[in-house]
């Protein structure tokens, strides 16, 4: 993310904070007050962003951006089975070693 991204961004979400039109203006202005420094574009396309998209949607959006690359199958080896059979007992053994604790996630 750029400088001018961020600066902008920063300063919509002053903006929205205090309930004041977000507007290139303004945007530009909280940058300016900053001391920081950004192309002349950056304002307007924020206001537009947000002028077509409800900010509060957008926050609460945070990392749900995009798809997820989905998973890769992973093609079994013809090794043999012997030891997926040895982490199986591994793995049974933790569940019974937990077990004995006498509490569990779910326990009402």
């Amino acid at each position: 993310m750029s400088v001018g991204e961020l600066a902008c961004t920063y300063a919509c979400l002053a903006l929205h904070d205090d309930n004041i039109p977000i507007t290139p203006e303004k945007i530009a202005a909280m940058v300016k007050a900053a001391n920081v420094t950004i192309e002349s574009y950056w304002p307007s396309l924020f206001a537009k962003l947000v002028e077509k998209k409800n900010i509060e949607d957008l926050i609460m959006n945070v990392g749900s951006g995009g798809g997820a690359a989905a998973p890769v199958a992973v093609v079994a080896s013809a090794a043999p089975a012997a030891p997926a059979a040895e982490e199986e007992k591994e793995e049974a053994k933790e569940e019974s070693d937990e077990e004995g604790l006498g509490f569990s996630l779910f326990d009402d």
